[in-house]
């Protein structure tokens, strides 16, 4: 205890000293309180005296004081024209209206007496011309928009129609308001001239009538009671009509944006007028209440106006997908051009020695990354359209129309479709281009199939993750899968038209060996004829071309003499003098039943059947076509015995060499002795020359 009242004493001191002084404070209250209630006691007791001295004369101050309130009223009658027109020549409109209504129901009242008569009379004459005066003022659009607002007030007052004063009110706002359009539409010129970008031409029309125009708007809605259908009904007309040509106008200003490097400044701008959109939705009025519950709709103005400005951000928004559409179709085209000045000339293609030599593989990865890296990149910038913070890029609508009809079908899979087209003009008959070079066929064939393969699963892929595209949500969506069947069947129908192409190169070579030559004055042969030479070293530069794209493929099993049947010394050692391949021509010519042959031969084989993605298959299509010409060609010409001799030396050297491209030999020996039957059959004196000559001649060259 001791303890406790050391570490506690200058407290014990501090609280004595403060219960000594409340208790002196509490003693000078007790004696003002006292006196106060004397004073009150003396207060009443005077305030009785005075009460009692007024008794009798309480009714007539009352009367007095009634009467001077009246004269007061009267007063201010009689004065009140004299007051109106004070009102009007200072412009003090308010003080004048709010003198009127005060005045008008005792002159409503009393207009019967002569002297108040005169007095109405005077006063509506003069709120007359207070009238006109505050109506040209709410008509002029220099009118600030607050004042209109006052104008519109006091007119209230003075029970002008609602009505009348909305349509007069919104029509001096549009005038004011077709201005700031006006202004826009000239801007629009400017930007035009490239000397205003899209983001400041939308902030300067944002600020300017998107701003007049909801202060426009919520004046209107403390002016008007915008719970009436009517006066609703007449804002949502005059925002939506103003808002469309606004809108109009900024898309066209938006439309202008062809540089997909801005394209965030695009974005960006779009950002900038979807805020200030939805700004005015939210100022529009609402309806009255949609149920039970007391909960508010928008206005229909407002749904309105929201759509409208959702239309114009995915109609922006489409526009940059075309624009990124069409620059990538120049680029595929630029490529494309580029490839075939580099194919304009085969022969360089076919020598890997010169320096010209240009490698088909290389040509290939280059349009295959052409291709992926390009869409990769506009996909990527595309996905601007997506950043969280946009305000219309979380919207539902938005989100679901942009990512898979825009971007997705719209860019990603058109420009496949774009892929396919070109190559599909590049083969199809009614082709305007006669100029394409068949190795640029070639090229596209690899990469159609390799697009099938590889590149364009990787791609669309990852275009579904970019753009939130899953497989439960693909209804509707092109199929990856059936877009690849398209290209494998375009890179069928590519390798078809090369091998026509290639096959016609070869035709048109052997066609013209046959028809510009003179074969009954032929003398006899002593070498194999050039064009030969030029069709087997053709076949042999195709076959290494087609094989830096495509693999060998599978090839028949050869026969058991074929190695001796290719070489001419060995041939003619093993066979000696007439070989019964030369027997049978003359036989086969000879017989009734040659034409039968023949027929059945040509049957058998379809020179124009589709080829296989191979290399052997490729040059099998080709060699049939270049020998069913020769044929034809032969049918067609009368040989001289020399002319016959020569024909055999020409057709034995293609024997030797063109086996080793086909997929099955005797595919080539039974064509080429196809075209020896027929030139026995157009032969006077078919009297063939001696093999080993043949092998000489042919080993020779």
């Amino acid at each position: 205890m001791q303890t406790l009242v050391y570490e506690n004493y200058n407290k014990f001191i501090a609280a004595t000293d403060t219960i000594k002084k409340m208790r002196v404070d509490f003693r000078e209250m007790e004696e003002e309180m006292d006196q106060l209630a004397d004073k009150m006691k003396t207060l009443t007791q005077r305030s009785a005296v005075v009460n009692d001295n007024l008794k009798g004369k309480r009714s007539k101050v009352s009367e007095l004081s009634s009467t001077h309130a009246l004269l007061k009223k009267l007063q201010f009658l009689f004065e009140l024209p004299a007051k109106l027109k004070g009102c009007i020549e200072e412009e003090n409109w308010e003080q004048g209206v709010k003198f009127y209504v005060r005045a008008q129901r005792v002159l409503d009242q009393y207009q019967h007496m002569p002297s108040f008569s005169g007095i109405k009379v005077d006063c509506d004459n003069i709120m007359i011309e207070l009238r006109g005066k505050l109506k040209e003022k709410l008509n002029n659009v220099e009118t600030p928009p607050q004042q209109m607002a006052d104008c519109v007030h006091l007119l209230l007052q003075l029970n002008e129609p609602v009505e009348v004063l909305c349509q007069d009110y919104l029509g001096t706002s549009e005038l004011k308001l077709r201005e700031s359009l006006q202004v826009m539409v000239q801007q629009l010129e400017v930007a035009a001239n490239s000397e205003m970008d899209v983001l400041e031409f939308t902030d300067q029309a944002c600020n300017g009538f998107v701003t007049d125009l909801c202060t426009v708007i919520g004046s209107y809605n403390e002016t008007f009671n915008t719970e009436d259908q009517l006066a609703a009904g007449r804002l949502n007309t005059f925002v939506i009509t103003l808002m469309e040509e606004f809108m109009c106008i900024v898309k066209e200003r938006m439309l202008l944006e062809t540089n997909l490097s801005e394209t965030v400044l695009l974005v960006r701008a779009l950002d900038r007028f979807y805020k200030r959109l939805q700004g005015t939705c939210r100022l529009m009025p609402v309806c009255a209440p949609a149920n039970a519950s007391g909960l508010q709709v928008p206005n229909v103005g407002s749904i309105t106006l929201s759509k409208n400005g959702m239309t114009l951000v995915l109609t922006v928004a489409q526009h940059v997908c075309d624009v990124t559409l069409r620059s990538l179709k120049m680029k595929l085209d630029e490529d494309l051009l580029e490839t075939r000045k580099l194919l304009v000339t085969p022969r360089a293609l076919s020598s890997s020695t010169s320096n010209s030599h240009v490698d088909l593989r290389t040509l290939n990865r280059k349009l295959m990354s052409g291709v992926g890296e390009r869409l990769r990149n506009q996909m990527t910038n595309l996905q601007l359209f997506l950043d969280p913070e946009l305000t219309f890029a979380v919207k539902t609508h938005f989100r679901t129309t942009f990512c898979r009809s825009a971007a997705r079908e719209g860019v990603a899979v058109a420009h496949f479709k774009q892929i396919l087209e070109v190559a599909e003009n590049f083969c199809s008959d009614d082709t305007t281009d006669r100029t394409v070079p068949p190795l640029l066929l070639l090229l596209l064939s690899r990469t159609c199939l390799d697009l099938q393969m590889s590149t364009m699963q990787n791609i669309m892929s990852g275009v579904d993750e970019q753009f939130f595209i899953d497989e439960s949500s693909s209804g509707g969506l092109t199929s990856v899968s059936r877009m690849g069947a398209k290209f494998t069947s375009m890179s069928q129908e590519l390798l078809n038209h090369y091998a026509r192409l290639e096959g016609q190169v070869l035709s048109q070579m052997l066609r013209k060996s046959i028809e510009t030559r003179d074969w009954l004055n032929n003398v006899e042969p002593r070498s194999v004829r050039a064009v030969m030479k030029r069709v087997v070293e053709e076949t042999s530069s195709i076959d290494r071309q087609v094989g830096e794209l495509y693999e060998e493929g599978s090839r028949k099993a050869r026969s058991s003499d074929s190695s001796a049947r290719r070489s001419g010394a060995r041939f003619s050692q093993h066979r000696g003098g007439n070989t019964p391949s030369q027997r049978s021509w003359v036989s086969a010519a000879n017989t009734s039943f040659a034409s039968n042959i023949q027929k059945m031969f040509s049957e058998k084989i379809e020179v124009f059947s589709p080829v296989e993605a191979s290399k052997v298959s490729i040059l099998t299509g080709i060699v049939k076509i270049a020998l069913k010409t020769l044929l034809e060609c032969v049918r067609m010409k009368t040989f001289s015995r020399f002319g016959f001799q020569q024909m055999q030396v020409d057709v034995h050297y293609l024997n030797l060499y063109l086996w080793r491209f086909v997929s099955d030999e005797n595919l080539v020996t039974f064509m080429l002795d196809e075209v020896m039957i027929s030139a026995v059959q157009r032969s006077p004196d078919p009297n063939p020359m001696d093999q080993s000559v043949v092998d000489v001649i042919c080993d020779r060259n």
